[in-house]
This record gives structure tokens, C-alpha cells and sequence, in this order.
């Protein structure tokens, strides 16, 4: 690559795209990488401020900005997946499926970290759509050596950066607790709370108890769930401290451990989660705060179950951060900090 006067450029071969960028109207390439300039091109490049330019000169030591940021592309890219056109060395990473964005943060930061190119993406652990944007990529200066990625690719290692999850279609049993419930004092607003999220993916619900009190009651109800085969058990009320409220100790009684009873996330810090059995299936305990707040800790928790992850304490641990929602007058969520 060798710069010149744009005078004196005719006959040239362009190596980079060249930009016009016109408030409110435009901003596109003008001349693209390759084109060969001609005398007439001259006026144009010198409107939009280009006294000078850079030409192709073969060296097999660099690497375009277009054909680097395809390596970028190749090391980010996964299944389910798809590219953008590549513009002025950047290229961008689309959703092809509805699913769960995973990243491998330590790939993700190694990259970044060797400087001259970048990687940058929407949060991970989240659900995405077909056709959203995950990534964009690009490299910073117009040429790069090849030996620099050939360190990215190092860095990367033989699995890409992203993964993107899809949904699995899973049904769910709902127990719901509590005395006042159970005899009919007051009507369950709860249930319909959670079937209306659980619709959200999808999700078929194929059972539903109601248990008071009773811990071995509400035991005896996970149980049944389980055994007629639903792939999630939600258990509702009963998750605080107070003296009767028993239904962590249902769900332990029934699955022998709990991954976690507490986590730091608000609203939702009385939240449950243990798994049943050799198959591992999710039960969980929900705190009230899940059936009058817009978003919660189940909204968070949710998408990574269903893309069949099985989550460990130190998942929750992470939460803290992020892990406090502002309640806004209108909830945008995900598109906000809330679990970020």
C-alpha cells in the first residue's frame, strides 16, 4: 500500500473503499476497493476531502482490511449463523434461529487485547432473534500484517468465539403452594403470571397442583409432576424466611440438593433452583416478586434453561452485577442493563 497525491492518481488501483458521508442522507462508498481511478474520478475524491489516497502495492507480509476482517468473521462465526456484506473492513454476525447467545469471554477479550482489530458484540446469556445483529467486527487500519492474525486465530483456538443455542421444546408442570391459595380464601394470580411467561418461548404447560402448606404435600405434588414426564417443574409460593412458608424444603426433600436457595438479583433474591434425578430436569422455587414485577430473576434464568444449560451457583454468583432492575416507568427490557 503506497500513498499518493490524489492528482496524480489516474490509472491507479483503489485499495479501500472511499466513504461520502452526507448528514441525514447518505453514508456509502463513493469508489470501492479495486477500482481503477480515472481522471474524472479526480474532482469527486477531492470533494469529499481525499488530497490523498492509498494504491495497492503487492506485499505478502499484509493483509487487506476486507480479507482480515473475513478471518475475524471465521473465527467468531458458529452454527446458526450467518455474515453481512463486508464494507470498509468490517463485517457483521447475524442470527439465523430464535436462541441463546453464549460467549466465550476470555476468547473474546484475547482478541480484543492484541490491538489493530475488534470484536464487539450485544450481551451474552441472553435471548436473540432470527435476523439480529450479534457482532461486528473490523480491522483498524487499512492493511494488517498476516503474522497478527495468525495470533488471533491462536488466540481463538479451535472453537469459535459465539454459540448461539437453540430453544428446545420442553413442557413444564406448575405446583403452586400456600394455604390461602389451597382453600380457596384467595384466587391463584400467580399461575397465570408463569404460563404467561412460559408462552413467551413456547413452552406447553402439561400439568398444574395445588398444595397447602404441608411441605410432604407439595413434595409429593414435585414428585408427580416428574414422573408423569414434564420437563420443568415451577414451584410457586412459599419461598420466603417467614415460619411456614416451606417450600425450599419440599423441593430439597424431593431433589436431595438445591444448586441454589437466594440469589443476588432484585427483584427475585428468594429464587430456587435444584435439578431431579439422573436427567437432571430444572425444579425451581419462585419468589412472589415473579407475579407483580415486569421482569425478574425467572426472566433471566428461563432462556438458559431452555436452551438446555445446567446451571451451577457460580452462574448466579456473576448476577450481581447487572443484577438490579430499575423498575422504569416502561420496562424495555432486554434492551437495558437488568441482568447485564
Amino acid at each position: 500500500m503506497k500513498m499518493i497525491k490524489t492528482q496524480d492518481a489516474a490509472g491507479q488501483v483503489l485499495c479501500h473503499d472511499i466513504t461520502q458521508i452526507v448528514k441525514g442522507v447518505t453514508k456509502d462508498a463513493i469508489f470501492r476497493k479495486g477500482h481503477v481511478i480515472r481522471e474524472e474520478d479526480i474532482p469527486v475524491l477531492l470533494r469529499v476531502g481525499k488530497e490523498h489516497i492509498y494504491i495497492w502495492e503487492n506485499d505478502e507480509t499484509l493483509l487487506h482490511e476486507n480479507d482480515a476482517a473475513k478471518i475475524l468473521y471465521d473465527l467468531c462465526a458458529n452454527e446458526h449463523m450467518r455474515p453481512s456484506e463486508i464494507k470498509e473492513g468490517k463485517i457483521e454476525l447475524l442470527a439465523e434461529i430464535d436462541g441463546l447467545l453464549k460467549i466465550d469471554r476470555e476468547k473474546l477479550l484475547r482478541i480484543n487485547a492484541l490491538g489493530e482489530m475488534m470484536i464487539a458484540c450485544r450481551h451474552g446469556d441472553f435471548p436473540v432473534h432470527a435476523g439480529d445483529k450479534l457482532a461486528g467486527m473490523r480491522v483498524i487500519p487499512l492493511v494488517i500484517e498476516k503474522e497478527k492474525m495468525q495470533r488471533a486465530a491462536e488466540a481463538a483456538g479451535q472453537e469459535p468465539v459465539f454459540q448461539l443455542k437453540p430453544f428446545l421444546k420442553k413442557t413444564a408442570a406448575i405446583v403452586t403452594t400456600g394455604n390461602e391459595v389451597y382453600h380457596g380464601r384467595i384466587t391463584d394470580t400467580f399461575t397465570p403470571v408463569v404460563e404467561e411467561k412460559l408462552a413467551e418461548y413456547g413452552v406447553q404447560v402439561t400439568g398444574h397442583a395445588c398444595s397447602d402448606d404441608d411441605p410432604e404435600k407439595t413434595a409429593a405434588a414435585v414428585r408427580e409432576m416428574l414422573d408423569k414426564g414434564a420437563d420443568m417443574v415451577i414451584c410457586t409460593g412459599g419461598m420466603s424466611v417467614d415460619p411456614d412458608d416451606r417450600t425450599p424444603a419440599a423441593i430439597r426433600s424431593v431433589t436431595g440438593s438445591v444448586v441454589t436457595y437466594g440469589v443476588p438479583v432484585l427483584p427475585g433474591a428468594m429464587f430456587l433452583l435444584a435439578y431431579a434425578g439422573e436427567k437432571k430436569v430444572p425444579v425451581l422455587g419462585l419468589p412472589g416478586c415473579v407475579m407483580y414485577a415486569k421482569r425478574t430473576i425467572f426472566d433471566l434464568v428461563l432462556p438458559r434453561l431452555l436452551a438446555g444449560e445446567v446451571l451451577e451457583k457460580s452462574d448466579f454468583d456473576r448476577m450481581g452485577e447487572g443484577g438490579l432492575c430499575l423498575s422504569c416507568p416502561v420496562c424495555t427490557f432486554p434492551d437495558c442493563g437488568f441482568g447485564k
